[in-house]
């Protein structure tokens, strides 16, 4: 058996203005768990929500300041999610934008799609691959020699 120690530098506290103007303390734990919640069963590689979180979270402390709004918190979160899979990002967005009706979701998915021509290759697209619009490819022929 063997057993580890992991050190983490523990920051100056941060605080969160929610949407209602409570403060609260940052807590690292509750945007992991948001995190994983959009990420679960998705194709990433381990430990992808712990990173993330720890990207976020040094984000949110370099902008050197004591207090960030839960909306900044959520933009930065759904920027990462939106790089790294897009499935996890609407999963996020639909509780954080907290979406009234289908029609929001569709919009948000539609747009999402429209800037979704050529996914990551890491990621699957959006939409079946014959729903995807075809871009025009232009041919050039080289001249023989």
């Amino acid at each position: 058996m063997r057993f580890t120690t992991y050190e983490r530098l523990e920051h100056a506290s941060l605080f969160v203005i929610k949407k209602d103007g409570r403060r609260e303390e940052f807590k690292r734990e509750k945007l992991l768990r948001g995190i994983q919640i959009a990420c679960e069963k998705r194709p990433l590689p381990g430990g992808t929500p712990a990173r993330l979180a720890d990207d976020i979270e040094a984000e949110l402390y370099q902008k050197g300041k004591a207090e960030v709004s839960s909306r900044t918190i959520g933009d930065v979160v759904m920027a990462h999610l939106k790089v790294q899979d897009h499935i996890a990002y609407i999963r996020f967005a639909s509780v954080y934008r907290d979406f009234e009706d289908i029609t929001m979701l569709k919009e948000e998915v539609d747009n999402l799609a429209g800037h979704a021509v050529n996914p990551p290759s890491d990621q699957l697209p959006l939409l079946p691959m014959d729903e995807l619009p075809v871009q025009p490819v232009k041919i050039t022929r080289r001249a023989r020699r």
